[in-house]
């Protein structure tokens, strides 16, 4: 019996106790996982959105709604600039790496917005291949789990105040749960500021994948790729941000609650480093077999790219 049979619950489980850095539950699951591998892959990629879904909404449990709305007003005009701007520096990038299409637009949107479940959201719109979907999901894990790692050294290295790394945290990183995981490792402050951001730039998974869906339509008018019997997944849409929104008015406008509030935040820290933990499991060997260099090139590129020109922009008082 593979030892990751036992080892992958008995980290979930670990993970639950208070205490355990995000880093280290990431690092472990991709340590099992490329050692001995993930003999319940199937079920911890169905458990992982679930988990997170849970852990968002909990975290607004302990969040004030006033400032969830200033911060996510404040971020608007530079949220769309960036957007914009990773979208179209990363097509460039394709381009002049001539990576596959496919491939290259979701790389970019998954980039420029939140990762996995940008990707997931506009992969049925340009009716793209199982194998493109592929690629950029692994793209993006890899550099999540870099993300994740790196973040806080520098941010510490650079002496940053909490709310400078939760904005850049929510503008560099691409998922959630690693905009999350970081921010939680930084401080208090910072995980409100980067979560609530992130959350605030998820909502342009919408407009992104009607224009997208447009532009896309008219270059390959006719072209339906569905028919090639490879499986499309199905767009998936940021309801969680609306649970989030929901819980964080519920304890604000019932001052009651706010003490079972804070304890329903505790728990939702937890199960996100079970999160982050099953996330590290999926990154199998044959997914970093799956993710050729063209690819991973762009990722890498613009995201290095993207981190810097934000975090420059954050540094010097640009964006606040």
């Amino acid at each position: 019996m593979s030892p990751s049979r036992l080892l992958i619950p008995l980290g979930a489980a670990l993970c639950l106790i208070p205490g355990v850095p995000s880093a280290a539950a990431l690092l472990a699951g991709v340590g099992i996982s490329l050692a001995w591998g993930n003999p319940y892959l199937v079920r911890t990629k169905a458990a992982t959105p679930r988990l997170l879904t849970l852990s968002v909404v909990g975290l607004g449990a302990g969040m004030d709604l006033g400032i969830v709305a200033r911060v996510g007003l404040q971020g608007l005009g530079y949220t769309a600039v960036g957007i914009l701007l990773t979208m179209l520096l990363g097509l460039i990038l394709g381009r002049i790496l001539k990576t596959e299409s496919e491939a290259s637009v979701l790389i970019s949107a998954g980039t420029a917005i939140c990762g996995g479940s940008a990707i997931a959201a506009l992969a049925p719109t340009i009716r793209a291949r199982a194998e493109s979907v592929s690629v950029a999901l692994g793209t993006v894990f890899l550099l999540n789990a870099l993300a994740l790692l790196t973040f806080p050294a520098i941010g510490h290295a650079l002496d940053l105040t909490q709310a400078q790394f939760g904005l850049w945290a929510a503008l560099a990183i691409h998922d959630t749960s690693s905009v999350v995981g970081a921010t939680l490792q930084y401080g208090a402050d910072a995980a409100q500021i980067g979560t609530t951001l992130k959350l605030a730039r998820a909502l342009w998974i919408v407009p992104l994948t009607l224009l997208v869906g447009m532009i896309w339509a008219r270059r390959s008018p006719g072209v339906g790729r569905a028919s090639s019997g490879l499986p499309v997944p199905a767009a998936k849409r940021p309801w969680f941000i609306l649970g989030f929104l929901a819980a964080a008015a519920l304890v604000t406008w019932v001052p009651q609650l706010r003490e079972a509030g804070h304890l329903v935040e505790a728990l939702a820290r937890r199960t996100l480093i079970v999160t982050l933990f099953l996330i590290g499991t999926q990154i199998t060997r044959a997914t970093l077999r799956s993710v050729g260099p063209r690819p991973l090139v762009q990722g890498g590129l613009l995201w290095v790219l993207t981190a810097c020109a934000t975090l420059a922009a954050v540094w010097t008082g640009l964006i606040a």
